[in-house]
């Protein structure tokens, strides 16, 4: 984790910290993801499952660490749902669930940019792991993580 990344959780954790006892309950966890807008929110049965699921103590609470992998899986989850969003955009009216060259083309087409269809088929091609031609979301997602 970079450090810029490691100081703001450690501020967002001690602000939060509302006892100030180094940890977490579920309430403040829920009330902290609640505020940085990760996820659109978190119920309580949620807060108490996550705490559950990362407690790595069993203490019932979270430490700094434990709060970190919340905070970072609840933005993949994010990321996964924007990802998939993206992909459904690139296969529509393509009848498949796959992106094609013939959907590739029509969607940069969308976005301004004139390819061929086989630009398309190279452009699928590297990042094409099973080589059928055709993107799925694992290798859409492979994709666009190597590109940011």
């Amino acid at each position: 984790m970079e450090k810029q990344q490691q100081e703001l959780y450690s501020r967002v954790f001690s602000r939060f910290d509302e006892d100030g006892d180094g940890r977490l309950s579920p309430d403040e966890l829920r009330r902290c993801i609640e505020s940085m807008g990760c996820g659109g929110g978190m119920t309580e049965a949620e807060a108490e499952e996550a705490v559950a699921l990362m407690d790595s103590d069993g203490d019932g609470l979270l430490c700094f660490d434990d709060f970190v992998r919340v905070v970072d899986g609840v933005g993949e989850e994010e990321r996964d749902r924007d990802l998939k969003g993206a992909f459904e955009m690139y296969v529509e009216g393509s009848g498949r669930d796959c992106i094609t060259p013939k959907s590739l083309r029509r969607m940069l087409s969308r976005l301004g940019e004139r390819r061929t269809v086989d630009q398309c088929q190279r452009m699928i091609a590297l990042f094409d792991l099973n080589g059928d031609g055709v993107l799925n979301l694992d290798e859409f997602k492979a994709m666009m993580t190597n590109l940011h």
